[in-house]
């Protein structure tokens, strides 16, 4: 590989990483190609949703370098198994099932213990509490050494509030004005694990983690503007890396299932639908306005902004990726799995967000970084290009 240039300039250019549970290890792999090229990138505006928040919370924290951080990032992610996620044994799996049965079947009678998930993440926990750099009182302390010296503006971590059932942006950075929408707004905050723990417990798998008097839940679930919190952090160049594979219309209309769609099927459409699908459909919102705003002249645009995107995306579909790595998951996490139908489809989608296991993420992490060379001209030229002079679309 040829020497690396220059790290271009990056003072508006923000990072938007989405869910996808397991799926995240792809992001990554497309962040150390990047490196590898721009080792002293800076991304000043970080957005992290579900998965994509641990991601964006580690390079927000990291004090070295950008590839120091990219490679400290897949350390930790190839250190990853299912039990240093979720409690994958027998008598906590088990426990798990029984107790939501108690719960169902006792209607409301007896006040059995109250679900609160699938799978205990006690593990996660414990595993992130080790990876990042924490105070006593739980803050992370390379995000604030960052914003001290200007390689960081802000970072942004998404969470959905079950108990006002609101999407919640937490946002740390400086002279960051605080928003609000319908069902949306936006807190300052120091960020903790809980933080990272909330945007990423998907719902009725992972249990919901309680931050101040509120429980939160994944931050895509009602997070409907995926793009908005880069865009109200004042970014007018926005790179997203999707965990979603960009099917043709032909793959698209053929049948994945026969018969009666199983559980995992119909989990896995539920999921794409509402962590997965919304990127896309902002980016068709933000691009049909960049055509309005493009052609008129600044001081008829009324607060609008042209922002340039770039979005990333795998060239396989990783729930079908996650099929052929399934025989080697825990015997026992792999026989409820297939209790729910993940061997009755062509793309367990569901199963690819719960394979925390270190082949498969390997694989993922490998795949990032040969779609990001094949892509390189594109990212490349997105990067080095200099703010766009236009005007920007409005937050959502």
């Amino acid at each position: 590989m040829a020497a690396s240039p220059p790290s271009p300039a990056t003072t508006d250019l923000a990072m938007v990483l989405g869910g996808g549970g397991a799926r995240g290890a792809y992001q990554v792999g497309v962040l150390r190609a990047i490196a590898a090229r721009y080792p002293d990138l800076h991304i000043p505006i970080l957005v992290g949703v579900s998965a994509g928040s641990v991601n964006a919370t580690h390079l927000a924290a990291h004090r070295g370098t950008f590839a120091e951080a990219m490679e400290a990032l897949v350390q930790h992610w190839l250190s990853l198994t299912p039990d240093q996620v979720f409690r994958v044994d027998a008598g906590s799996l088990a426990w798990n099932i029984l107790r939501s049965g108690l719960r169902l079947m006792s209607g409301g009678k007896g006040h059995p213990e109250a679900f609160r998930g699938m799978v205990d993440t006690a593990p996660l926990r414990t595993f992130l509490e080790r990876v990042l750099e924490r105070n006593p009182d739980g803050t992370l302390p390379g995000i604030a050494h960052n914003l001290e010296r200007g390689r960081l503006r802000a970072i942004a971590l998404c969470g959905t509030s079950y108990t006002t059932s609101q999407s919640v942006i937490w946002v740390e950075g400086r002279d960051i004005t605080k928003w609000e929408r319908p069902q949306r707004r936006s807190e300052h905050t120091q960020m903790t694990v809980d933080h990272v723990m909330a945007s990423t417990a998907l719902p009725l798998l992972f249990p919901a983690t309680r931050v101040g008097q509120e429980w939160y839940g994944d931050g895509g679930i009602r997070l409907t503007a995926p793009l908005s919190p880069a865009l109200r952090l004042g970014a007018s160049r926005i790179i997203t890396i999707a965990t979603r594979y960009d099917r043709s219309q032909a793959e698209a209309a053929r049948p994945q299932v026969s018969g009666h769609p199983p559980p995992a099927q119909v989990l896995g459409v539920l999921y794409n639908a509402v962590f997965l699908d919304l990127i896309d459909e902002d980016m068709v919102r933000a691009e049909r306005i960049n055509r309005m705003v493009r052609p008129l002249p600044v001081d008829l645009r009324h607060g609008l902004r042209e922002v340039d995107m770039l979005v990333l995306r795998p060239s396989r579909d990783l729930g079908r990726l996650a099929g052929e790595y399934e025989p080697r998951l825990p015997k026992v996490f792999r026989f409820l799995t297939r209790g729910l139908g993940t061997r009755k489809t062509e793309s367990p989608d569901i199963l690819s967000l719960m394979m925390f296991q270190e082949d498969y993420l390997r694989r993922l992490i490998a795949l990032g970084e040969e779609d990001a060379e094949r892509q390189w001209e594109r990212i490349a030229a997105f990067l080095e290009q200099g703010p766009n002079g236009g005007d920007a679309i409005r937050p959502a």
